[in-house]
Formats: C-alpha cells, sequence, structure tokens
C-alpha cells in the first residue's frame, strides 16, 4: 500500500496513546509514580543523552542573548499548576529569556478545543490533539527544526519518519515520551510476566526460577504448606478472561517461546514477518502445563468466570500465589496490599521461558508515543523562538534542571558524580504545595525530553536512579533484589534490544467489519472456549479437547487475519525507516 488511510493511521495512533495511558500512571517514577497505558515513560537508559548534550545549540547554552519572549502555552493534560514564583520557571526566564503563561485544561477537553476551532483563537503552543491538524491550526516544524533546532533533530532523529504526518508527509507534533538511546533500565516493572508472591521466594531461601517447572513447583509446596491465608483458601494460579483483559489467558506462550508482546502473533525479526501462535505447538506445551496443575488443585476453579473486579479483589486478599498478567492490569489489587502493609504478599514479575536455550524477551522498550507531546499553532508570532525553548529543553543542563532540580537544593553529588536525595529531600517530594514551587511536573509531562541516563551516568530522573530507586523501598524489597544481586524490579529481566521499526503488532488497525476483523473476533471467540476447557479437562482428555481447538482454528480466516497484520507490518517498515 501506499500510504496509511488517516483513519486507519488514526487507529493505530490511538492504540498506541491508550497504551502509553497505562504504562505512564503506573511507571511514571520522577514522581515516583510506564507506562503502559502519560507513558511509563520516566524510565532509565543508558547514555540517551551523550548526543543531544554534546550538540548544545546556543539557544541551549546561553552563547546566543535572546530577546525576552512570552509563550503562551495550553496544557490539556493537566497538573500541579505552578506558583507565579515557581524556581524552575524563574531560571527558564533568567536563562533563557523564556516567560511561560499557561493554561491548565479545566473541565472537557473535546468542548475546551471546540470553542478554539470555532473562533481560531489559539495558544502559540498547545498539547497534541488530531482535531487542531485537521482544522488546519498547527505549522510544520520539519524545515524549522532542521534550520534551528540541531538538539531537536538530534533527538528524533531514528524517530524522525514516524513523527510525519501520513498525509502530506509534515510534522506538526513532538512527542513528549518514548525516545530512548542506549540500554533501556527501568526501576520497576509494569509489564507481562509470570507474577508469584514475594513471601514465596523468601520462604524458600530466593532460588532462581526460569522455567515452568520450577515455578509451580514452588507454588505448590507453599500452597500446601499454607492452605489458607488470613482465613481464606489459598489460590496456587489464577488467571483473567474477562472483556477485553483476555491478554493474561492468550499471550504467555509468545513470551515462553522468547518473543516481545506482539499480541496475537509472532513476528520474525529478521523478516519482519508475522505469524500465530495460538492454537499450535507454541502454545500447547503451556496449556498442558496449567492443565496437569488444575489436577493438582493449583488453578483458580473460578478463574473463568470471574470478572475484572472480582479478579482484583482476589489479588486484594494476598491469597493469590501466582499469575500471568500486565502488572499495570493488577496494581489496584496490589495497592490495596501496599496499603495493608501486606508487603510480602505483593508480588514479582519473572521471565519464565519453555527451555534455557531461549533467552527472554518480555521487557521492550517503550513505543514513541505519536499522539501526545506539542506543537506550535499558526497564532505564534516566533516559531522559530518558541522551538529555540523546546531545544535547550533536550539539553542536559536544562533536562537535568526539570528533572532533577537544582544541586544542593534538591539534589546532592557523591563523591563518585552520582546524584542522591537526603531522607529529607526525599520527603518534601510528597508535599503538594513544596512541588508547585519548586517543580515543573506539568510542563515536564507535555515537552520533549530527554530519557535514559546522561553521559556522567545519572539517571534522566531520581526515581530511575538504581541507588536512589533502591533507597527508598521497604526492607522486605530490599532483602529480595539484594539476594538475587539485584537493584531493580527490572534486573530480573533481559535487556531488550531495540525496537523493530514494525513493533508492536498489537497495535496494528484490523479496520471494523473488514475478513481480518472478523478473524481476529472468531479466534478470540475459540480461545475463551476452548482454552478454558483444555485446562480443566482431565490430563487424559487434554489431547483430544486440543485437537478439536486446533481444527476449530484451522476454519478461520487466519489468512485475512495475518495478510492485514502483515501488509501493515510492511507499511510501517517501509514508510518509518529511517533514510
Amino acid at each position: 500500500m501506499g500510504v496509511m488511510a488517516r483513519k486507519t493511521w488514526m487507529s493505530v495512533m490511538a492504540s498506541t496513546f491508550a497504551a502509553s495511558l497505562v504504562l505512564a500512571g503506573c511507571s511514571n517514577n520522577s514522581n515516583n509514580g510506564n507506562a503502559s497505558p502519560s507513558e511509563a515513560a520516566n524510565q532509565a537508559g543508558n547514555s540517551p543523552s551523550a548526543s543531544a548534550s554534546a550538540s548544545a545549540s546556543p539557544s541551549a547554552g546561553g552563547e546566543e542573548k535572546l530577546d525576552p519572549v512570552t509563550i503562551s502555552f495550553f496544557n490539556g493534560y493537566g497538573g500541579v499548576v505552578p506558583t507565579d514564583d515557581n524556581k524552575i520557571y524563574k531560571v527558564f526566564k533568567d536563562e533563557l529569556g523564556v516567560t511561560l503563561k499557561e493554561e491548565y485544561l479545566v473541565g472537557d477537553l473535546e468542548q475546551k478545543l471546540g470553542v478554539m476551532i470555532a473562533g481560531g483563537d489559539y495558544p502559540d503552543m498547545i498539547t497534541a490533539n488530531a482535531k487542531l491538524t485537521a482544522a488546519g491550526a498547527m505549522i510544520p516544524l520539519e524545515d524549522l527544526i532542521e534550520k534551528n533546532a540541531p538538539n531537536l533533530k538530534k533527538h528524533y532523529e531514528k524517530v524522525w519518519n514516524m513523527l510525519k504526518d501520513p498525509d502530506d508527509g509534515h510534522i506538526y507534533w513532538l512527542p513528549n515520551f518514548g525516545v530512548y538511546q542506549g540500554d533501556f533500565k527501568p526501576t520497576i516493572y509494569q509489564g507481562p510476566a509470570f507474577y508469584i508472591q514475594k513471601a514465596i521466594l523468601k520462604e524458600f531461601g530466593y532460588p532462581k526460577i526460569t522455567s515452568l517447572d520450577e515455578y509451580f513447583d514452588l507454588i505448590e509446596k507453599y500452597k500446601a504448606k499454607y492452605p489458607e491465608i488470613d482465613g481464606q483458601p489459598t489460590i496456587g494460579y489464577t488467571t483473567l478472561a474477562f472483556d477485553w483483559r483476555v491478554f493474561g489467558l492468550r499471550n504467555a506462550p509468545e513470551h515462553l517461546a522468547g518473543y516481545p508482546n506482539d499480541g496475537q502473533v509472532v513476528v520474525d525479526p529478521n523478516t519482519n514477518v508475522a505469524s500465530l501462535f495460538e492454537g499450535n505447538d507454541i502454545s500447547k506445551p503451556y496449556y498442558k502445563k496449567l492443565n496437569d496443575e488444575n489436577a493438582k488443585g493449583i488453578v483458580d476453579k473460578e478463574a473463568f468466570a470471574q470478572n475484572y473486579d472480582q479478579y482484583l479483589a482476589k489479588i486484594a486478599s494476598g491469597r493469590v500465589l501466582g499469575m500471568f498478567d500486565q502488572h499495570w492490569n493488577f496494581q489496584q489489587g496490589e495497592d490495596t496490599l501496599k496499603s495493608q502493609e501486606k508487603f510480602d504478599r505483593m508480588y514479582v514479575g519473572l521471565p519464565l521461558v519453555y527451555d534455557p536455550s531461549i533467552k527472554d524477551y518480555y521487557l521492550d522498550r517503550p513505543t514513541v508515543n505519536l499522539v501526545n507531546g506539542v506543537g506550535i499553532t499558526t497564532k505564534a508570532a516566533d516559531p522559530v523562538r518558541i522551538l529555540k525553548f523546546l531545544d535547550a529543553m533536550v539539553t542536559e543542563k536544562y533536562s537535568k534542571i526539570i528533572n532533577w532540580g537544582i544541586e544542593g537544593q534538591d539534589y546532592q553529588v557523591g563523591d563518585n558524580g552520582l546524584y542522591y536525595r537526603t531522607p529529607e529531600q526525599r520527603k518534601q517530594q510528597d508535599d503538594v504545595a513544596w512541588k508547585k514551587a519548586n517543580k515543573a511536573e506539568a510542563l515536564l509531562n507535555a515537552i520533549p525530553k530527554l530519557e535514559g541516563n546522561y553521559p556522567d551516568g545519572n539517571a534522566d530522573t531520581p526515581g530511575n536512579q538504581p541507588d536512589e530507586f533502591f533507597a527508598t523501598l521497604k526492607p522486605i524489597d530490599q532483602e529480595l533484589l539484594a539476594a538475587y544481586g539485584h537493584k531493580l524490579w527490572s534486573d530480573f529481566f533481559s535487556p531488550p534490544p531495540e525496537n523493530r521499526i514494525s513493533y508492536p503488532a498489537w497495535n496494528i488497525d484490523l479496520v471494523d467489519g473488514s475478513p481480518a476483523k472478523i478473524a481476529d473476533q472468531k479466534m478470540k471467540d475459540l480461545a475463551l472456549k476452548y482454552l478454558p476447557k483444555a485446562i480443566l479437562t482431565k490430563p487424559e482428555n487434554f489431547d483430544s479437547v486440543w485437537n478439536e481447538y486446533s481444527n476449530a482454528m484451522g476454519k478461520v480466516d487466519t489468512k485475512a487475519y495475518l495478510d492485514r497484520v502483515n501488509s501493515q507490518l510492511k507499511w510501517r517498515q517501509d514508510n518509518w525507516s529511517s533514510k
């Protein structure tokens, strides 16, 4: 296909945005607060800012004295409104000559944008929304960036083509999250894994677990020793197969086989071609194992009938020993355990694989947040000046100021050159009044930013600094991580490679009513019908149920599904690759 239709492209972007919202609410460690589904974003990597900081432009380093300017900015994401004497904003004014006149969303965003568009009354800078592009309210940025913003160009260099509007090839929005360089090393982990209670690992001396057999062996032993937890029957293993949250039941096999999260397909990284893993030999060993565990009384008998609230309630009860899931999906239940100080009943994610020859690929690098960020409107009198301000924000100097604050006031520098906070400095981060006067979190959430580690070894944010993160953990967590030689929850997982340019396949728009979409729904229906049946049947009947499932899958128009997925993977590779 030549170009992706706007409807298709916007659907893809909307899916990406939804995942980003989950991931950020879960993983924004700078506030100690992924991603997934504002991005799980402020997670650490290695040396992402070396290129940007090394080429600091006059706009970034103060070599070029610029006239004072006031930039009006509408922030549709909301957030903590800074005080008039906010010290970070004072730095912007004193050093960059920029005064920000900000308006934060109050009420309904769509209504606010509708009024703006109807009156053609826009601020200089605004947070991303497709309606603004469609209304002709935004100016193309690519040429202005090429000529005036070398740090922004370097920052987005690897994803430059992804930023271009598929209809006209212009860049209107500068994404706020997802542009990492170097190794990606988040402090926490919010993604898919086989989760197990911390109490179990402690009980058995913190053993290394890499296989399904090792995982379930521990669960079996612990359940036998503790048949009840807090007066309720212990549940060995549960899952969720409700509404759209069926990935806990369906997606484990792709990870056990060493693939990343591409939804219902696995993609060959060399050919960029997708194939199915459901109903075949990739997934069969996993469900056979669950069938065996069910026969031993380990699998939750109510798992396939429970709704999401019931699932969370079981997690919150502290009696579920393990499950395959994405952490953000059950975090509400775990938050209840945390509030009750049942820290030993909280979970650790483990990257299990079928056999030792397989390298785990659970942890992946964030994808660029293409539907979020900021742009410059047609009402801006001096777009270049605005770009120079944003250009400064992706330099090491101002990235540290907006993320870490002021040295000596907000953080200290150790003899090894690494930044840390005193207990008092950590505590003040929880004071809302203090944050209004000393941080710029709402602005940081909206604008382009460096993500990863600085060339001097410090993390982009305090929440991503390993030693700083470790110092804030509960004693049980420090003991557990130390027992495994780790400092971060992500240390249990293999470092992820650079994302395949077409990754991930799960957010491909299948187009409502199309043969591909119909096939996708049929595959989901078959999974929900046969997988519970295969797990709950007697072991001697497993193969017959599985064969019935495989035969039913063979009657689905899976070719239409794969043709659509593969055509979109090819489109992304052809159009998103750097040239």
